[in-house]
């Protein structure tokens, strides 16, 4: 019974080995494209929230012409994560966004903390941010070295 329960869990788990990668390309791509689609169709509910971060940290950009291009920019995130070979690319835009959108727990505190270690709805949504970054390092630990890359 202990080997049947074993012969089990291996199955299992290497089951979960093989789709994860595509599993975790999959939900990025879905959760970047789709919140981006959101805010070019102007019908996101982070859109009162980001207009108020864009009031505070660019008040000469006109909110209309911002969401469109954070909207693309998302998209493009959610694109270079699933296309095989551009995961690099999607990092590489994933950090400048993490930092942006990490911003409004400390500029706007009122909106996004209850009280000390007490986040509203909107600072959830942003701390939630901790598992987008740690799939995306389960695609960064997936990726081939660029010395291997190279030498083919």
């Amino acid at each position: 019974m202990r080997e049947k329960l074993k012969d089990i869990d291996l199955a299992i788990i290497s089951w979960i080995r093989r789709i994860s990668l595509p599993l975790a390309r999959a939900a990025l791509f879905i959760v970047f494209f789709w919140f981006g689609l959101l805010k070019i169709i102007v019908t996101s509910p982070a859109n009162p929230f980001v207009s108020a971060l864009l009031v505070q940290m660019m008040p000469f950009i006109t909110f209309g012409q911002f969401i469109i291009g954070f909207g693309i920019y998302e998209m493009l995130i959610g694109i270079a994560f699933a296309i095989p070979r551009l995961e690099r690319l999607a990092i590489a835009l994933l950090v400048p966004h993490m930092i942006v959108t990490a911003l409004p727990l400390i500029i706007l505190t009122d909106e996004t903390w209850n009280s000390p270690f007490m986040p509203t709805m909107e600072g959830q949504y942003i701390i939630k941010n901790l598992a987008i970054i740690a799939l995306a390092f389960s695609v960064a630990a997936n990726l081939r070295p660029w010395r291997e890359i190279a030498k083919r």
